[in-house]
């Protein structure tokens, strides 16, 4: 039987933050410069290249089972890795798991393959394909966008949270990501519940990039309130496995940080855009 720990893995409250689910898939939490290491090339990938096609008849499988043991949950895909009958499973509201070809069995957090050249996560390739999906789905008019000073080298991604220390270091070097051809998308991901309403009021400002620029400057932002995309990033970034602020990736769907100083930030991004 899967226990009350796990179940909230699948079933947690649609407002802000849903800790408990943070706390169980990933090892950390919070606003942390080292919640991924940056990548200077291109990441490893595993041995076998990954296929993209989703088994209805796993998802089926893990859905039953999932039910059986007390758990409505709404599994999107099934996907075949390179280890043998472990599937890489995307479900609806909840971050990435793993599971048997059966359906019975649940694997929180990373498997590494070895053995030939450098560790490798198996779902590496996989990861970065939704999330390049995704992303590139989000509606320009939702993004806090910071364009590139001049050529655009490269595009990143940042869930960030007006209240986290290393969401404003990274932002006081924004002239200088620009500068370095780097266009930075902000997506809101509050923290906390208190960082909420004040991410709501930056997105339902009427100017929404000078909102965020007070706010990382601790100032008090308000705004009437509005149908901000707040929650739908927030949803965005836990499917994505978000598990702190910054979370920065490439337009290529990439996780490269963390906080990074500027120029290696750009570096990264470039080498994996």
């Amino acid at each position: 039987m899967i226990n009350l720990f796990t179940k909230s893995f699948f079933t947690s409250s649609p407002a802000l933050p849903k800790a408990a689910l943070l706390t169980l898939a990933v090892a950390i939490t919070g606003c942390n410069s080292n919640s991924t290491e940056a990548k200077q090339n291109k990441p490893a990938t595993s041995s076998t290249t990954a296929s993209f096609e989703s088994d209805a008849t796993v998802v089926k499988a893990i859905e039953d089972n999932l039910k059986a043991s007390g758990i409505e949950q709404k599994i999107l895909s099934a996907v075949p890795t390179s280890m043998e009958n472990i599937y890489w499973v995307n479900a609806e509201g909840a971050p990435a798991f793993y599971s048997d070809k059966e359906g019975r069995h649940i694997i929180l957090g990373q498997i590494l393959e070895v053995g030939n050249g450098q560790p490798v996560e198996i779902s590496s390739e996989l990861t970065a394909k939704v999330a390049k999906d995704k992303l590139a789905a989000v509606p320009k008019e939702e993004i806090i966008i910071y364009p590139a000073k001049g050529q655009t080298k490269a595009i990143v991604y940042s869930f960030t949270d007006a209240d986290c220390p290393y969401c404003t270091k990274m932002h006081s070097e924004m002239d200088q990501l620009n500068a370095e051809g780097i266009e930075v998308r902000y997506l809101a991901w509050p923290r906390s519940q208190g960082s909420v309403p004040k991410m709501e009021a930056i997105w339902c400002s009427d100017d929404p990039k000078s909102a965020m620029d007070r706010a990382k400057k601790g100032e008090t932002i308000t705004a009437p309130t509005c149908d901000s995309p707040v929650q739908s990033h927030i949803d965005l970034g836990l499917s994505l496995g978000v598990s702190g602020t910054p979370a920065v990736f490439t337009e290529s769907g990439i996780q490269i940080g963390g906080y990074l100083p500027a120029k290696d930030m750009a570096a990264a991004a470039i080498a994996n855009k």
